[in-house]
């Protein structure tokens, strides 16, 4: 059973129907549903496609978050071959909500980065649902500095709602490290690809999102701040974070207009959540185009280009 959105009423209820008859005819053979069921699956994909054509920023904020969504982890192991983890900051600690190492690209090697939310209680506890501490990004900065060593690609997937903010992650220096983190993106003499799979979220998101090359999956959402906190200090009311959403231009429409992002990912009829598969593929295409067109320059071509890229944006409007 899949985990249905609110507006996703009328598919839930379509889609349990077929259930039902699907039930009734592996109960009793005599009964031969499959017209109906027939039916009712064509309603059910006329209805997704009606429902997904026009989506309001809310509605995709809540795509973006959707519990079963593909995230880092399932990337990698259908991207990547021969990924080696490699963790700790040499400073404090490990933080699991950066996942971080080197791997094969399509036979390329390169290093990889991303924030994991994790897909049960369990592994989302582990990962603090994709929230980063300072070590997070202090480790992040250290597998920077290595691609650069080496000349390796790097490979960015964005997923998190933001750095996490708790007292002791303010006491470890949060802003300074998403800082240097962004720093060491703009100064990195290596190819940047990043893909916003799911949330960027703020400095959480561009400390490793500074890239060459910026993506977004077609309902994934990027902004400074979740509607929710931005509800909360313009109208100290979070309850308006459907109203703010659709005022932040937080969609990957709207900042592919702005400039902020390089291009869309298409997602199948129903979100990421529906066919990972081949979500994953479209990805590793985009990046494998994204790396080829780059490979060309130099480092110092790449971070000036990078370094440009951040600068024209918003000078047009």
């Amino acid at each position: 059973m899949h985990n249905y959105l609110d507006f996703e009423k009328p598919i839930s209820d379509l889609e349990g129907k077929i259930l039902e008859l699907k039930k009734l005819a592996g109960e009793d053979e005599s009964v031969n549903t499959s017209d109906e069921v027939e039916r009712l699956e064509t309603r059910v994909r006329d209805a997704m496609a009606e429902i997904y054509s026009k989506l309001t920023p809310w509605q995709k904020t809540q795509v973006a978050r959707h519990p079963s969504r593909p995230h880092f982890l399932d990337y990698s192991a259908e991207l990547f071959t021969e990924f080696t983890p490699l963790a700790g900051d040499r400073n404090y600690g490990n933080d699991e909500a950066i996942q971080a190492g080197l791997a094969r690209f399509r036979g390329m090697p390169v290093a990889v980065l991303g924030q994991e939310k994790g897909s049960d209680t369990k592994s989302r506890i582990k990962h603090n649902f994709g929230s980063p501490r300072p070590e997070g990004y202090r480790k992040a900065i250290r597998i920077m500095e290595m691609a650069d060593r080496f000349g390796l690609p790097l490979i960015t997937l964005i997923d998190t709602a933001g750095a996490y903010p708790g007292v002791g992650a303010e006491e470890r220096g949060q802003a300074e490290a998403i800082a240097r983190s962004t720093e060491m993106c703009l100064n990195v003499r290596v190819p940047i690809v990043t893909v916003v799979i799911g949330e960027g979220g703020s400095g959480g998101a561009i400390a490793i999102a500074t890239g060459n090359r910026v993506y977004m999956l077609e309902h994934a959402i990027y902004s400074v701040i979740s509607p929710e906190g931005a509800a909360s200090i313009l109208w100290r009311d979070s309850t308006r974070a459907k109203e703010a959403a659709s005022n932040m231009k937080i969609t990957s429409e709207d900042l592919k207009a702005l400039g902020v992002i390089d291009g869309i990912i298409p997602e199948p009829v129903g979100g990421a959540h529906r066919d990972p598969q081949s979500v994953i593929a479209r990805t590793g295409t985009v990046i494998a185009d994204a790396l080829k067109e780059l490979s060309g320059r130099n480092g110092d071509e790449l971070r000036t280009d990078r370094r440009q890229k951040y600068l024209n944006i918003g000078r047009n409007l």
